[in-house]
């Protein structure tokens, strides 16, 4: 049976909102019937398993080590895939990070890397002007990376476009209903909800999500308002909002990864107040550097206004991540040397390759780290998942250093 499209009956169905009013629905329609086709009732995603030798290296210890436990009926017992090779799923992976830890105390943050004591949860926001320069891939795959060295970590959606939240596998157009984003929390009326009411579980262990959808921009709608009133001041001051939710969740991680709206919003400010480290994804070009040059000189105004209000911004660490990148066209690698040059090691030192491994995992809905083997070509693979774990390697260093370790 099909769904009842709901329009406006009171506008002219010539008029442009009603030609507009009318399309929405219609397509937001057709939107629905395709993910309930694709995409059964009861169906999720799921996370592969992983080898022996994977485990080992997310572990830190040998292939033998976990055979031997394995023979020996220590720990999680791995299931066998049909050719006898012994695969583990992450929160079993996560169990062996615990035994280890407790058999060797000294190296307890080796095996079990979260954060302890005083240790202040790290709140990573990943923001930039333009549109296509890899920045919620790049927060996907920082969350998972941390996820999968041992580290609980949410992720927040702040883009009404909600790619983020598909990713980890919540249909925003299906799944998400009115105020079950972050713009419940951070809204100004009664309707105000918790932040712990719209965290989410994903199929990753030790991964949740806030998610997103259009209702996102209601916040920016509404703050100019809630501004003027002055009804809203310390904590509940606009740019405050955010951090002083995510202050009733610092028990239960220990990284916040946001993926902020392209634009200079109340949100991407709500995201920069918060965060404790910056990461600006440019690809190398001049387009891409213009549009970043002009996000810089915009946010460098709104911080200094906040500042004058009492709401300064410091972060434990600032970077630029190059994204989209060809090593091989002229123009790119001149445009990198310029930035590097220009802002030294506040670049990371490894660039993110364009790649066809990344656009065909995101062709199924899924990230690097989700796919199976022989999905892709090996080599190309190889090339890009390594530049990947080596440029969230970099940021984990950064987290590890705001913890003083």
């Amino acid at each position: 049976m099909a769904e009842t499209v709901f329009i406006d009956e009171t506008l002219d169905p010539e008029s442009t909102r009603g030609q507009i009013s009318r399309f929405s629905a219609l397509l937001g329609t057709q939107i629905r019937s395709c993910w309930q086709n694709n995409y059964a009732p009861n169906t999720q995603k799921k996370l592969r398993p992983f080898s022996s030798s994977e485990v080992a290296e997310l572990v830190g210890v040998s292939t033998a080590t976990l055979r031997q436990m394995s023979l020996n009926g220590e720990g999680p017992i791995p299931e066998r895939s049909p050719g006898n090779r012994r695969n583990y799923t992450l929160g079993q992976i996560n169990e062996l990070r615990s035994h280890f830890a407790e058999r060797h105390p000294s190296q307890a943050n080796k095996f079990n890397p979260r954060r302890r004591g005083s240790e202040k949860m790290q709140v990573i926001a990943i923001a930039n002007f333009k549109g296509g320069c890899a920045k919620t891939t790049t927060a996907v795959h920082l969350a998972q990376y941390l996820t999968l060295r041992g580290l609980r970590v949410l992720a927040i959606d702040l883009d009404t476009q909600a790619s983020l939240t598909e990713m980890l596998g919540v249909q925003p157009v299906v799944d998400v209903g009115d105020n079950e984003t972050i713009y419940s929390v951070l809204r100004y009326d009664a309707e105000r909800k918790p932040l712990t009411d719209v965290v989410r579980s994903t199929y990753f262990d030790e991964l949740d999500v806030v998610p997103g959808q259009s209702e996102l921009q209601y916040f920016d709608y509404e703050t100019p308002a809630a501004i003027v009133s002055n009804q809203f001041v310390g904590d509940e001051y606009f740019i405050r909002r955010l951090a002083t939710a995510l202050r009733s969740v610092e028990d239960q991680y220990d990284v916040v990864v946001i993926d902020a709206p392209p634009q200079l919003s109340y949100l991407t400010l709500n995201a920069v107040y918060a965060a404790t480290g910056l990461i600006i994804p440019v690809q190398p070009a001049m387009i891409d550097v213009a549009s970043m040059n002009q996000f810089l000189y915009m946010l460098d105004e709104m911080l200094e206004q906040m500042a004058h209000f009492g709401a300064s911004v410091d972060h434990e660490f600032l970077r630029f991540l190059l994204t989209r990148h060809m090593p091989h066209d002229l123009p790119q690698v001149n445009v990198a040397a310029m930035l590097r040059s220009l802002f030294g090691e506040n670049v990371l030192a490894t660039a993110v390759l364009e790649t066809t491994a990344i656009t065909n995992a995101g062709l199924e809905n899924k990230t690097l780290y989700e796919l199976e083997k022989g999905a892709v070509n090996r080599d190309t693979y190889k090339r890009a998942i390594e530049a990947v774990n080596v440029a969230n390697q970099e940021i984990y260093v950064e987290i590890l250093k705001a913890w003083g370790r």
